[in-house]
């Protein structure tokens, strides 16, 4: 008796290649909306944490620490003036997070909207942009609140 081994078709192939296509173009922009939704969600954790941190040298400093010191400030004792009064010897972060792209936050005090203005520039880290690319501050988070 022969056993005949049957492949499969090209016809059966090119059905299963356009149903995967159907699925791949509706499962991947939400998969990629999602990634994009966890990204903004972490910048606004990383404010709070950083604008809590900057409440704390205020207390202990009287004052946020300047542009030129930086957020550097939070994490180690600044040498730049006006030098801390009462710098906390633990600092006030562990260390520094990084915007979801691999980026320092930007820090600006005075702030142009706040006593202090933190931002990040987005996937792009060019001013302005759109979608993944636009620049998140740290007074917007709180005006979508």
């Amino acid at each position: 008796m022969i056993n005949k081994s049957r492949g499969f078709s090209l016809v059966e192939i090119l059905v299963v290649l356009v149903i995967m296509g159907l699925l791949i173009s509706i499962v991947a922009p939400n998969v990629l909306d999602r990634a994009d939704e966890a990204r903004i969600q972490k910048v606004e954790a990383d404010f709070k944490v950083i604008e809590t941190a900057l409440k704390m040298y205020r207390l202990d400093n009287y004052s946020y620490p300047s542009s030129e010191q930086g957020l550097v400030a939070l994490v180690e004792k600044t040498r730049v003036e006006p030098l801390p009064r009462q710098w906390n010897p633990d600092g006030y972060l562990e260390e520094l997070p990084m915007d979801p792209w691999g980026r320092p936050y930007r820090y600006l005090s005075p702030g142009e909207e706040k006593a202090f203005d933190i931002y990040t520039l987005g996937a792009d880290g060019v001013r302005d942009g759109e979608a993944q690319d636009q620049d998140l501050f740290n007074w917007q988070s709180q005006a979508k609140q």
